[in-house]
């Protein structure tokens, strides 16, 4: 049993879908979306390889609908709901499959998700710990949001996790870079997924880089403000 694992988020036909929804509800496009995708499916192939098992959410709604949701979530849709795009029960699920170039195959695994977090009311954590794995190597999307959310709830279950950072994006650099630098704060790996599967990758730059994910300038200049010469 492999101790790493790949855990692909939310790689959905929704995020490629030219339907207007996510113009209606006020996010705009995913930053990089086609080079994530492509840096996305060479990692599902160089992992397949290697024998490591990757693991797919799906985010999905819940079987409660509106009432297992956020509250504020559920007032910002109800806010926009006259104003969607109409929508076949077909088309609804068509968005919520994994889209085709990052698809899974057989032996991998996809489970279904209704939260931010992979690990929220899914069978996430046993299937991880039936499997031997003790490193997460998280990739897909959106970097401020399931991926962060992902990885804080795997780090609070004492899992070792990466970030492949040129395998994750979100709606603009501005919170993908802060996202990644929150999660390095966090003391959670962030490197290309080629450096992080690599044959003896140490996945040590949290703990060998001197103020990991804090900006340099800001550091430099709050020391020289506060501290006497």
């Amino acid at each position: 049993m492999s101790e790493l694992a790949v855990l692909m988020i939310d790689v959905q036909n929704g995020y490629i879908a030219e339907d207007g929804i996510r113009d209606v509800l006020g996010w705009p496009p995913i930053w990089r979306l086609d080079e994530v995708l492509g840096e996305c499916a060479d990692l599902l192939t160089a992992a397949r390889a290697a024998g490591i098992p990757i693991v797919y959410s799906r985010q999905v709604t819940s079987p409660a609908g509106s009432l297992a949701a956020n509250p504020r979530a559920a007032r910002h849709m109800l806010s926009r709901t006259s104003t969607l795009p109409e929508s076949t029960a077909a088309q609804q699920e068509w968005r919520s499959e994994i889209i085709d170039g990052v698809a899974p195959v057989p032996g991998d695994l996809v489970l279904e998700k209704t939260r931010h977090s992979f690990f929220a009311y899914t069978e996430l954590d046993p299937v991880l710990r039936s499997l031997g794995v003790q490193r997460l190597l998280v990739a897909g999307l959106q970097t401020n949001v399931c991926i962060e959310a992902t990885v804080r709830a795997a780090l609070e279950r004492n899992y070792d996790v990466a970030v492949a950072e040129n395998a994750v994006s979100t709606d603009g650099p501005d919170l993908h870079y802060g996202a990644l630098n929150s999660m390095r704060v966090l003391y959670v790996e962030v490197a290309p997924w080629q450096e992080l599967i690599a044959e003896g990758a140490q996945w040590n730059r949290a703990f060998t880089t001197p103020n990991y994910g804090r900006n340099p300038e800001y550091w430099d200049e709050t020391v020289l403000e506060v501290v006497p010469r």
